[in-house]
């Protein structure tokens, strides 16, 4: 039996934050207000967010990621044996525009899930809003596991522990797995349905550029791969069969900036050896190269969403373009198992790309209206 999700217009998760939390954030940082209070205000930003999202046309439903600096910290760090520091250096100065804020995670200890993790009631509150009788459905956003795998063997700056902590690399990768297993189950028995894995990690592994670092660590980026799609597949293992679970693969989304470049060949085959019910995948630019790895998909019930939108910058894209472009994917995949959203979030850090909140809406009406147009 199909599933509904994801939706044919679809999102990826997370937007412009408004100026009064932009200030509010500010004042708790500063004390001037405390932490029920700046919940508050979020609750306020959140609850005016989904009835935009409804208003514009959307059926999926986020909370615009607006309790969090960042798309994957704020998670990770509340995960046990994760530890959220200040580096000396920024974590992503490879940044081609602005470097994000100096913050990043590591392995602490072993790796586990955190029963009492927030992100569990702040997707609580998210469902009561979104889920009314009308046919939408809450999604909720986690960084993949490999993240931390991405973090602490690829990308560290040199203060990893993780040998010590895992002499064992299998070790590490079943308690990836374990901790991401025990995450699922703690989103479903929440009521969540529809969960969406983001990972910059897989673009990473393409990057002809990181290709080459990896190798100079001594490291096969194709073996990395191989064992990225296990851990994930591990992970889904014991997904319950009415629980959408899904992966955006991200090239990095900072303030309309971004981290990495080259097409998805280099990983198609191991990315779509996982069990997700959907893909999204970047298809803005030049830079994300084309369709032909899509070859790679097997029709096993799964969605592929084209990010054709970018959420990078204002200008509105021709809808006649978008929809050949559609048409073109269907070479490789049949409409049915097509869907269209932005390529990526409008915010992955709090600060939001450098798009002004009437575009962000005009392009997510965009994709609405072309969504009906195609699929009906």
């Amino acid at each position: 039996m199909a599933k509904p999700f994801p939706a044919h217009a679809d999102i990826v998760g997370s937007y412009l934050r408004p100026s009064y939390l932009h200030q509010a954030r500010r004042d708790f940082a500063s004390g001037a207000i405390d932490k029920a209070a700046l919940t508050a205000i979020e609750d306020r930003a959140i609850t005016e967010l989904v009835e935009n999202q409804k208003a514009a046309g959307l059926k999926v439903i986020t909370d615009g990621e607006f309790r969090r600096a960042f798309w994957h910290i704020d998670f990770l760090e509340n995960l046990n044996g994760v530890e959220g520091y200040v580096p000396e250096a920024g974590y992503n100065q490879q940044f081609k525009g602005k470097a994000a804020p100096s913050y990043n995670i590591r392995v602490n200890g072993k790796i586990s899930f955190n029963a009492e993790h927030p992100f569990l009631n702040h997707f609580a509150f998210l469902q009561k809003l979104a889920e009314n009788g009308d046919g939408s459905v809450a999604k909720a956003t986690i960084p993949s596991p490999t993240m931390i795998l991405r973090q602490e063997m690829l990308a560290n700056d040199g203060s990893s522990s993780l040998q010590a902590i895992y002499p064992s690399l299998d070790e590490f990768y079943a308690d990836l797995a374990a901790t991401y297993r025990d995450a699922v189950k703690a989103f479903y028995a929440a009521g969540c349905r529809y969960l969406q894995f983001d990972d910059t990690n897989w673009a990473f592994l393409a990057d002809a550029t990181k290709q080459q670092e990896i190798k100079d660590k001594g490291l096969d980026p194709q073996e990395i791969a191989t064992i990225c799609a296990r851990i994930i597949n591990e992970c889904l293992a014991e997904k319950p069969a009415d629980m959408v679970i899904t992966t955006h693969i991200c090239r990095g989304n900072h303030a309309s900036s971004w981290l990495f470049s080259g097409g998805y060949e280099p990983v198609a085959e191991q990315l779509f050896s996982t069990a997700y019910d959907g893909f999204f995948l970047e298809y803005d630019n030049d830079r994300s190269g084309d369709f032909a790895p899509l070859r790679h998909w097997s029709n096993n019930g799964s969605k592929v969403v084209l990010g054709l939108v970018t959420s990078k910058f204002a200008e509105l894209e021709d809808a006649a373009v978008l929809k050949a472009r559609i048409e073109e994917a269907t070479q490789y995949i049949p409409l049915e198992n097509l869907c269209l959203s932005p390529q990526c979030g409008f915010a992955s850090t709090e600060e939001g790309n450098k798009v002004s909140e009437e575009a962000q809406w005009d392009k997510i009406k965009l994709i609405c209206a072309i969504a009906e147009e195609v699929w009906g």
